[in-house]
Parts: structure tokens; sequence; C-alpha cells
């Protein structure tokens, strides 16, 4: 049975027991064996770390501790699967620049807030996207600063920015897969708050990024 490992924790503001509570049923119906950890010492005990198919990290900003971090990159490295959304994962860790090197970018502001935003599809036959339309959202658009390598699912443009009108017009990567050793990675800027997941589109990339992501 493949095996999962969610860490949750961080800053309470995205909701993290609660996206966890959403998505480990998900994996479990999808056949993985869940552990669901609220600490990053889980990252220490390399044998377990070994053993597994994906890890889903859903700790937004915090500290990692140099060992917690080697355990985590090393296990992707080597073939364990990442998979995870939003500030969770791409706005985890500031000042560790390798992690960010492997999820393929980090988040660095969200002009305007809470606002509409369409996301589209930008590759119809990968099997994450595969069968999904463009699909609106009413949540934070993500501006980041993102990795050339990655290979990008999904976009938005930037539009009526009117706290950062210089960028309007930019077309910002949200949902990108990449591989980082031998380890499959999947991002999703969607999911802000759980919430966020009740649109369709949003849960199905997620949950397909996780069965991708899985070895």
């Amino acid at each position: 049975m493949k095996k999962a490992l969610v860490v949750a924790g961080g800053w309470e503001g995205h909701e993290p027991k609660q996206c966890a509570e959403i998505f480990c049923p998900i994996l479990e119906e999808d056949g993985f064996q869940v552990e669901l950890s609220y600490s990053m010492d889980s990252y220490l005990d390399a044998d377990k770390m070994g053993e597994l198919s994906l890890v889903v990290p859903i700790w937004t900003m915090g500290t990692i501790e140099k060992e917690q971090e080697k355990g985590l990159l090393n296990a992707v490295k080597s073939g364990v699967g990442i998979a995870g959304w939003h500030g969770g994962m791409a706005d985890a860790f500031r000042n560790n620049t390798e992690y960010q090197f492997m999820v393929g970018g980090q988040w660095v502001a969200h002009p305007g807030g809470i606002i509409d935003y369409e996301v589209n599809i930008v590759n119809h036959d990968d099997q994450i996207t595969n069968g999904l339309s463009d699909f609106k959202m009413h949540s934070e658009l993500y501006y980041m600063h993102v990795d050339p390598s990655n290979e990008v699912l999904a976009t938005t443009t930037l539009e009526n920015t009117e706290v950062a009108p210089w960028v309007d017009g930019c077309v910002m990567p949200v949902v990108w897969k990449r591989m980082w050793g031998e380890g499959r990675v999947f991002y999703s800027s969607l999911g802000h708050v759980a919430k966020d997941f009740d649109v369709p589109e949003a849960r199905a990339i997620q949950r397909r990024g996780l069965n991708w992501a899985a070895r």
C-alpha cells in the first residue's frame, strides 16, 4: 500500500488542520495509508521517510531546522513525491532557499488581497488538468517568483491591480509540476482557506496532483 505523510502546522490563517481534514480522507479513498503529523520532526526518521510514496506539507511560514529540512529534501531527491498548495508549501520557510528551489517557486505578494480571478488551463493533455475548463476563484491570487524549469499546467492573468498596477497583464503560473532529483513535485497556488476547495476544479487539480506526485 502507498504511504503518505501529511505534516500540518504553521500559520493558522491558512487553516492547516481543516485542509488536512479534507485531503487525508481523499488520500485514503485513493488507496494511501495516511499518517497525519503536527511536527516536522517526522522528517528526521530517514527509514520512515524512505518508505513513503508521498509527503504533503501544509505549513505556512515558521522555521524548519537544518536536519528536518535535510531529511525532507533527501527523501524527495531519492524518489518520494511531494505535493501541496498555496502558502502551505510555497510560503513555508522564507530563509530556506534550497527548499524553495525544490518547490519551484515562492510567494512574494497577493496584490489586492481577496479578489475575483480566472484560472486558465494551459495544458489540456496532462492527466492533472485533462478534461477541465477555465474556472473562477474568489480568493488570494498569489504573485510568485517561479522557476523557469517548471512544467506549468494553469495560469492566471493579473488585471485591474490597483495596489500594484505595474504588474497588470502579467501571466502568473498557478499550477505546475517538476522534478527534484528522482522525486516528483506538484504545486498549486489555490487553497488560501479550506473553503477554496469547494470549487470543484480546485479540488480535482489538487487530488490529481497528489496522485501524480506519489511514487
